[in-house]
């Protein structure tokens, strides 16, 4: 159990980061339209899907769970739809996720990880994949929105879509911000298991013609305890040339999650 929670801490921190070039925050001016539909809000959401070759930058990660309380300062490189890289200081930790591995290793305690999504589909009730969690990162919805599948509820400042039919493992709710149709907040809960994942978007920037993510705050909460992850992005460059060396160290121990 205390590998599977290191090992889920570090891919949250490997997903939960975003960062521009030319950075300008934006600010939500546009009043809610009581005439738009479902389909009209569904349109402009993915319209407002942003793509981009690469991406590299910096962030920082303010962790609570409990009373215990953690900052980190992360490196991370990314290509659109290939892979998320992550290191910590020194080469201290390494992450590198592509849409079909999930690996990292911690030379703090010599070991590593070598797998798939299977753990992150159990620990989130359903099946992901590499695009669900980039769509995520992205201030877009976590799961493919259809018009016909969802209905528009009453909120002041937000246009909030449910599903019209309850899903047996999930519960979806997303809140699509009126002015640039990114997501004010998603989240999934499991109603069985009594977790919730709730990811606010509390700020957006214009990055080089894109609307990105600017502050996120991501909670987890179960019957046992809660996860906050304070996102704060740093300085970011787009579209430059990057690599994402990954080799696991000699002598490492493999983690095997039960």
């Amino acid at each position: 159990m205390r590998h599977m929670k290191k090992f889920i801490y570090s891919i949250v921190l490997a997903f939960l980061f975003l960062g521009c070039k030319s950075t300008k925050t934006l600010q939500s001016s546009q009043a809610l339209d009581s005439k738009m539909s479902v389909k009209q809000i569904v349109k402009k959401h993915n319209k407002s899907h942003s793509e981009f070759n690469t991406l590299q930058g910096r962030l920082k990660v303010e962790y609570t769970q409990g009373d215990r309380s953690e900052t980190h300062t992360l490196t991370l490189r990314m290509e659109y739809d290939k892979t998320i890289w992550v290191n910590a200081f020194l080469n201290m930790v390494r992450i590198k996720i592509t849409p079909e591995h999930v690996r990292f290793y911690n030379k703090l305690d010599n070991t590593y990880f070598d797998g798939d999504y299977d753990l992150i589909s159990e620990f989130l009730g359903t099946n992901l994949q590499f695009e669900n969690l980039q769509n995520l990162l992205l201030g877009e919805a976590i799961f493919n929105l259809k018009s016909k599948e969802f209905k528009k509820q009453s909120h002041p400042n937000s246009y909030e879509l449910t599903p019209k039919r309850s899903n047996a493992l999930f519960d979806l709710l997303y809140l699509i911000n009126p002015t640039y149709f990114k997501l004010d907040a998603q989240q999934v809960s499991q109603t069985l298991e009594q977790n919730v994942l709730k990811i606010r978007y509390q700020s957006y920037q214009e990055v080089g013609g894109w609307v990105l993510p600017e502050n996120m705050v991501i909670t987890a909460t179960n019957t046992n305890e809660q996860t906050t992850l304070n996102l704060n992005i740093k300085s970011v460059s787009l579209d430059q040339p990057l690599r994402f060396p990954f080799n696991i160290p000699k002598g490492f121990k493999a983690i095997e999650l039960k």
